[in-house]
């Protein structure tokens, strides 16, 4: 029988199949071939004798969260208290993107804003839109809440910016104590001391120990330059093939941020991130 692995404690997993659960543990063999069972894993197991056999072939993974088979990822960006990071945000579409995982960003605490700074935050919020990415303000429960549907999320952001807030918010059933959930980025106050995923709105987010850190360090310079998916509708009309639009002449992506069609805070931290000291 197929099933997915929604929860784990220590060697035992919840597997989900066809409504119902089945806590198994995993086969001595995958301890010897050094293969550990995620949650969110795709299975072949046996519900007599409740082993997993096989794990099937994952779409991707992260290590820390530790889950597989990850749809989207909900970037939850504060504005105010704390402050918007745009190196934050570019840091993580970027990993995220490289894991294929699809982004969607959540800006919080718009109501903090004093008026002009609320329409710098629109300008960058309706940059993110105009390249590609689904972008929501924590006003728009209906619209995020219907992102969840058939798809596995993780909520990341920096600590303070209202991730458990939106949870909550989202689904009253899931009772997270504001400032506890594990999901934070850094090292918040972590509670939860097992990887599961949460029923919400016909789908699963994640409640895992969370980002313990984020780091570039496992992409080449080129994989990095490659997420920033704007960049890559002008690569052709750059003098060289390969350009990094970093110090080579006739870029056009460079000549793209010079007349704005390029968010400049985006190609600094791009700039940052290539040349390593954005980490």
């Amino acid at each position: 029988m197929t099933g997915k692995i929604i929860k784990c404690i220590s060697n035992d997993y919840t597997v989900l199949a066809k409504d119902k659960t089945y806590l198994c543990k995993s086969r001595g063999l995958f301890r010897k071939l050094k293969i550990t069972p995620l949650v969110g894993d795709e299975v072949e197991f046996d519900p007599e004798q409740q082993y997993i056999l096989k794990i099937l072939p994952r779409k991707n993974e992260l290590v820390r969260p530790p889950v597989a088979n990850i749809d989207q990822a909900f970037l939850i960006t504060s504005v105010k208290h704390p402050d918007f990071s745009a190196n934050l945000l570019d840091k993580l579409i970027t990993i995220i993107e490289y894991h294929r995982i699809l982004p969607i960003l959540c800006f919080t605490k718009l109501d903090l804003l004093q008026e002009e700074e609320k329409k710098e935050i629109e300008q960058i919020i309706q940059y993110y839109k105009k390249i590609g990415y689904q972008v929501y303000t924590k006003e728009e429960l209906d619209e995020i809440r219907a992102c969840f549907k058939d798809k596995v999320s993780v909520f990341t952001g920096q600590t303070g910016a209202g991730k458990s807030t939106l949870l909550n918010q989202l689904d009253s059933k899931l009772h997270i104590k504001t400032g506890e959930i594990s999901l934070a980025l850094g090292r918040g106050k972590h509670t939860t001391r097992h990887t599961e995923l949460l029923s919400i709105a016909g789908g699963y987010v994640a409640d895992t120990p969370g980002f313990s850190a984020i780091s570039l360090d496992d992409m080449d310079l080129s994989d990095i330059r490659d997420q920033f998916i704007e960049f890559n509708m002008y690569r052709d009309d750059c003098k060289y093939k390969d350009c990094m639009h970093d110090r080579e002449d006739h870029c056009k992506v460079k000549d793209k941020v010079i007349d704005g069609t390029i968010l400049k805070s985006r190609y600094e931290n791009y700039l940052k991130f290539i040349r390593r000291d954005g980490r």
